[in-house]
C-alpha cells in the first residue's frame, strides 16, 4: 500500500510539472543543392539556450542528421545564454530542416568521417588538415600556400603515390607589382597558421598569414591572408585569399602635411591643390598578376574541360563545354576573363538604353585562340586517367579580369591575369572630388573565393560541377524571416508580408531597382563590384557610396526579412567589397603574438615603427574609391552580420581594426561629436558585442555617457543628435537601443524616450527629408520604451510619403534603364527638392537615387514601423 501510494504521489506531481517543450526553428535553403555544405547563422532570444550542446538538426522528415554547433556569441553582459550559434551540415534532397533546441535535447555523436588537424607553430613548423579523402599541408615560412596534397582515391590510407598537387617554389601565391622599372615578382613567405573559430569534426578552417616580399627596395612588403576551408570525408576545399596593396599609387609631387578634413594635427595642412600636376593621373605601382599555384602531378596526356555561355552577358544562357585533349607538345592553354576596361571600370557606362558590351573570354592553346564567348562559368578541370583538378573563381565575371593558365603541369589560378592590362591606382583627373585631391589607394585590400576539387578520374562532369556550384553559386539557408525578428538582436522589425504593401513596395523597389543598376551599368570589376552608385541625375550615375550608411547591412536585413537569395548576395558581396577595398587597411600597428619561446621577441615588436593614423578608416563617397576620406566614413555593421549569418571571419577581423581606430582616439574631441560620436556609438555596440572585450566596452561606455551628457547640454533641446547632423537620428537611437538591449543600462533607455519627445515637438528639416524621415525609428524607439502613443502616431503620419504605388508591370518586364526610371518615379509618392535648381528639383531622396539618402529615409524605419503597425492590429 505504501508503494501504490507513493507511485501516486509521483503521478501526480508529475502531471502538475511543467512540460518542458522541445523547440524548434524552421530552415530553408534557397538554390538548394543536395550535399552541399551549408553554414548558417541563426540568432536566439534572450534566455532561449544556454549550451551548444542542446541543438540538433533534423531534415524534413523530422530525423536527425549530423551537425556541427559553434557558439558565436552571448546575451551578456545582461544575460549569459546564447545569442548566436553557427550550424555547420551537409544537406539532404529536401531544402527543408529544422533546428530543434532545448534543455532536454540530447544531439547524437557524431560517427561519420572526422576531420584531422594539426596546427603546429614551431620554427620551421606546419599545418595539416586530413579530410579522410584529402590530406594537405601548408609549411611556415614556405611557398604561400598548400605545399603538398594528398588524394586518396583507393581509400587504404595516404601513401606517396597518393600525391596529387604540390609546390616546392615561393610562389604558391603571388602578388607581383609593375613600376618603371619593370615587374617585380614577389616572394611569399608564411609567418603564421591559425585554427579558426567554427573548427571541428565536419568543417575545419585554417587562417593562413603571411607576406610578400620584393627584389626591389622601393617596392614595400606585402601582408595577405589566407583562409581554406576543409570538410570531412570530401575533397573540395573552398580557399578565401586577401591581397593588400602597399604600392605607391602615382606620381604625383607629395606635398607635407595632412588635409583638414581628416587631420589629425594642425601645424601641417595642405591648404591648396596642385590640380595641374599631371602626376595625378600617371600611374606608378600597378599590380601586374596575382593568383595561387600548385604544380599537378597528372601524365602527359591530360583532358581540359571548361564552361562557357554565349549569348549576352547580362543574360543567363544555357552552359556549354569546351573540351580539349592536351599531350606533351603543348607549351601553354588558358581561359581569360575580361570587360569593359578593366583597368578602371567606373569610367565606362551604360547609356540609359542601351548596355556597354566588350564582354570576353577566351581560351587559347599556345597563343591559338581555340574559343571565344561572351562569358565563362569560371571554372576548368584538368585531369588524366587516374585522376584531377579543378579550380573554380567565384563572381568570375562580375569581378573581372580573372583566369586559368596551365603550362604541362604548373596551374595558376589567376585574381589579376598577367595577360590584362595592369591594375593602375592612379586618379581618372586631377579634379577636386570627395572635397579633396589625394589618393588613398595603398593600404586597400581585396578577397578572391575559390575552390579546388581534387577527384579521380570517375567522376562524372555534372557531379564535378554540382560540387564546383557548392562554392560558385552558393545555397543561401536561412531560418523563418519572423525567427529573427522574435530573437530581438537587432530590434522590432517585420518579415515582409503581403500586407501594408503599400511601404513594403517602397523597400522592395529600391533594392531592386539597384540590382538592376547593377547589372546594368555594369557595377562591376575586381575593385568595383559589391558597391553602388549614389547620385542618378539625368539619367546618370555618378560617385562610389564606399557603403555610406551600411548599404550591407541594409541588404542582410532585406535578406532576413524575404530569405531571397538576391539580397544574400547582394549582401555577401558588398559586405566584402566595402570591408576590403573602401577602408585602409596597412601600414599595420605591429601585433605581439607571443608564438616565440624568446623573451626578446616582445622587445622587438616594441621597437618596430608605427602603422598609418587612418588604419580601419574609411571612405568618403567619390568617383573612385580610393581618393577620398573623412572622418566619419565607416560602418562595421554589415560586417558583423556576415560574420554572424554567414560565417566570414573576415568581417569581424575588419571591424576589430575600426573599434581600434576609435580607441586611438586620433582625432581628438572632433572624433567625439556630432555624427562622428553616434555613428561610433553604433559601429562599438555592435563589436563589443561580438568580442565582449574590455577595451572596446570601455571605449564605448564612455562615449555612451558623452552622448547623455550632451543631450542635457543647452544646445539639444534633449535631442541625442545636433541640428547639424539630423540625418544621423538613425546612427543614435539603433546604436544606443542595441546597447540598451545588451546591458540593460536604464539610463540609456529614459533618453532615447527623452529623445523621441524632442524630436516628436520639434521636427527636423535641417536636411529636409533626409532628417524628417531619418526620425522614424527614433520615434518607434521611443514608442518601444514607453508605449506613449503620440510617439506612434507622430510615425505613422512622417511615413505617409513613404508610401509607394504598384508598378504595372514586373520590374523583370522593363527592357531598359530609362524604361524602369520613368515607372518608379510615376509610382513613388516622395516629393521633389526645390533647391536642387541644378537638376530641375530632383532629390537625393528620390525612388531612383542610389542607397545612401534610402538609410536614413526608408531601410532603417519601415521594417520598424510595419512591426508596431501589424503588432498594434493584432492587439
Amino acid at each position: 500500500m505504501k508503494n501504490l501510494a507513493l507511485l501516486s504521489i509521483i503521478s501526480l506531481v508529475m502531471m502538475t510539472m511543467p512540460v518542458i517543450a522541445q523547440k524548434q526553428v524552421s530552415i530553408r535553403i534557397s538554390a538548394h543543392s543536395s550535399e552541399a555544405p551549408i553554414t548558417m547563422g541563426i540568432p536566439f532570444p534572450k534566455g532561449a539556450l544556454f549550451s551548444p550542446d542542446k541543438v540538433r538538426l533534423l531534415n524534413h522528415k523530422g530525423v536527425e542528421i549530423p551537425s556541427q554547433i559553434t557558439e558565436v556569441s552571448t546575451w551578456e553582459p545582461v544575460d549569459n545564454s546564447i545569442k548566436w550559434i553557427w550550424v555547420f551540415f551537409f544537406s539532404e534532397k529536401s531544402n527543408e530542416y529544422t533546428l530543434e533546441y532545448g534543455p532536454d535535447v540530447i544531439r547524437k555523436p557524431y560517427s561519420g568521417p572526422r576531420i584531422e588537424m594539426t596546427n603546429n607553430q614551431r620554427p620551421g613548423g606546419f599545418a595539416e588538415i586530413n579530410t579522410g579523402k584529402l590530406k594537405f599541408k601548408i609549411n611556415n615560412g614556405d611557398n604561400g600556400f598548400i605545399s603538398e596534397a594528398y588524394l586518396d582515391i583507393d581509400n587504404d590510407g595516404f601513401e606517396e603515390n597518393d600525391l596529387i598537387a604540390s609546390n616546392d617554389t615561393q610562389r604558391g601565391s603571388f602578388l607581383d607589382i609593375l613600376d618603371d622599372a619593370g615587374v617585380d615578382r614577389s616572394k611569399a613567405i608564411i609567418t603564421r597558421t591559425i585554427k579558426e573559430k567554427g573548427s571541428g569534426p565536419l568543417h575545419a578552417i585554417i587562417r593562413i598569414e603571411g607576406e610578400y616580399q620584393y627584389g626591389r627596395e622601393d617596392n614595400n612588403p606585402s601582408p595577405f591572408v589566407t583562409r581554406i576551408h576543409a570538410f570531412a570525408g570530401r575533397s573540395y576545399i573552398k580557399v578565401l585569399h586577401t591581397i593588400t596593396y602597399t604600392g605607391i599609387p602615382d606620381k604625383h609631387t607629395v606635398q607635407k602635411g595632412e588635409h583638414k578634413n581628416i587631420a589629425t594635427q594642425n601645424e601641417h595642412l595642405i591648404e591648396t591643390y596642385d590640380t595641374e600636376d599631371p602626376g595625378w593621373v600617371q600611374p606608378n605601382d600597378r599590380i601586374a598578376a596575382a593568383g595561387l599555384n600548385l604544380t599537378y602531378h597528372l601524365d602527359v596526356n591530360k583532358d581540359f574541360i571548361a564552361g562557357y555561355e554565349n549569348g549576352d552577358w547580362w543574360n543567363k544562357e544555357s552552359a556549354e563545354l569546351y573540351e580539349a585533349n592536351v599531350s606533351a607538345g603543348f607549351k601553354n592553354l588558358s581561359l581569360v576573363q575580361s570587360g569593359p576596361n578593366a583597368n578602371s571600370p567606373s569610367t565606362v557606362f551604360s547609356t540609359a538604353h542601351d548596355r556597354v558590351g566588350d564582354f570576353a573570354a577566351h581560351i587559347t592553346c599556345d597563343k591559338t585562340n581555340e574559343l571565344s564567348a561572351s562569358k565563362a562559368e569560371g571554372w576548368i578541370d584538368y585531369s588524366d586517367s587516374k585522376w584531377g583538378v579543378a579550380a573554380g573563381i567565384r563572381n568570375f565575371v562580375e569581378e573581372y579580369p580573372k583566369g586559368f593558365d596551365l603550362k604541362q603541369n604548373e596551374a595558376n589560378v589567376y585574381l589579376w591575369p598577367p595577360t590584362s592590362e595592369p591594375m593602375s591606382f592612379a586618379r581618372n583627373s586631377g579634379k577636386l572630388d570627395g572635397q579633396m585631391l589625394d589618393n588613398f589607394a595603398q593600404g586597400l585590400a581585396k578577397t578572391t573565393e575559390v575552390t579546388y576539387n581534387f577527384h579521380d578520374s570517375k567522376k562524372s562532369t555534372d557531379q564535378l560541377r554540382k560540387e564546383l556550384d557548392f562554392f560558385l553559386n552558393p545555397p543561401a539557408a536561412h531560418a523563418d524571416p519572423q525567427w529573427y525578428s522574435d530573437s530581438d538582436v537587432f530590434g522590432k522589425f517585420s518579415p515582409r508580408k503581403s500586407e501594408h504593401s503599400e511601404y513594403e513596395r517602397g523597400m522592395d523597389y529600391k533594392f531592386d531597382w539597384m540590382l538592376f543598376n547593377q547589372n546594368w551599368q555594369p557595377w562591376y570589376g575586381m575593385f568595383d563590384y559589391g558597391d553602388f552608385q549614389t547620385y542618378y541625375y539625368k539619367k546618370r550615375w555618378y560617385m562610389w557610396s564606399n557603403n555610406e550608411p551600411a548599404q550591407d547591412f541594409m541588404f542582410w536585413m532585406q535578406f532576413m526579412r524575404t530569405g531571397d537569395q538576391r539580397y544574400f548576395k547582394a549582401a555577401d558581396a558588398t559586405s566584402k567589397h566595402t570591408m576590403d577595398v573602401d577602408n585602409i587597411h596597412w601600414p599595420a600597428f605591429p601585433k605581439y603574438n607571443a608564438a616565440s619561446n624568446d623573451a626578446v621577441d616582445y622587445w622587438d615588436y616594441q621597437g618596430k615603427k608605427s602603422g598609418t593614423p587612418y588604419l580601419g578608416i574609411g571612405r568618403r563617397h567619390a568617383s573612385q574609391h580610393w581618393i577620398a576620406l573623412l572622418s566619419a566614413h565607416v560602418w562595421i555593421q554589415g560586417w558583423i552580420t556576415s560574420y554572424y549569418l554567414n560565417g566570414y571571419h573576415r568581417g569581424l577581423e575588419v571591424a576589430r581594426q575600426t573599434g581600434d581606430a576609435y580607441i586611438r582616439r586620433i582625432w581628438g574631441e572632433h572624433g567625439l561629436t556630432g555624427r562622428r560620436l553616434y555613428l561610433s556609438v553604433w559601429n562599438l555596440t555592435e563589436l563589443w558585442d561580438a568580442t565582449k572585450e574590455d577595451r572596446y566596452g570601455l571605449e564605448l561606455k564612455y562615449r555612451v555617457d558623452r552622448m547623455l551628457e550632451l543631450q542635457q547640454g543647452p544646445d539639444q533641446y534633449n535631442s541625442l543628435v545636433m541640428d547639424r547632423y539630423g540625418y544621423s537620428q538613425v546612427y543614435a537611437s539603433q546604436g544606443l537601443s542595441q546597447y540598451y538591449r545588451i546591458t540593460g543600462d536604464e539610463k540609456v533607455r529614459r533618453a532615447l524616450v527623452k529623445h523621441a519627445r524632442a524630436i516628436r515637438d520639434n521636427t527636423p528639416w535641417n536636411h529636409m527629408y533626409e532628417s524628417y524621415l531619418s526620425t522614424i525609428h527614433s520615434l518607434l524607439i521611443g514608442y518601444e520604451y514607453s508605449k506613449e502613443p503620440g510617439f506612434l502616431r507622430e510615425a505613422i503620419k512622417r511615413a505617409e510619403i513613404l508610401k509607394t504605388d504598384k508598378l504595372p508591370t514586373s520590374m523583370d518586364n522593363y527592357d531598359t534603364q530609362q524604361d524602369l526610371a520613368d515607372a518608379l518615379s510615376k509610382v513613388s509618392h516622395l516629393p521633389d527638392d526645390p533647391r536642387n535648381t541644378r537638376f530641375g528639383g530632383e532629390a537625393n531622396w528620390s525612388i531612383t537615387q542610389g542607397l545612401r539618402v534610402f538609410g536614413w529615409t526608408h531601410a532603417y524605419n519601415v521594417p520598424a514601423l510595419l512591426y508596431w503597425l501589424r503588432e498594434e492590429k493584432a492587439k
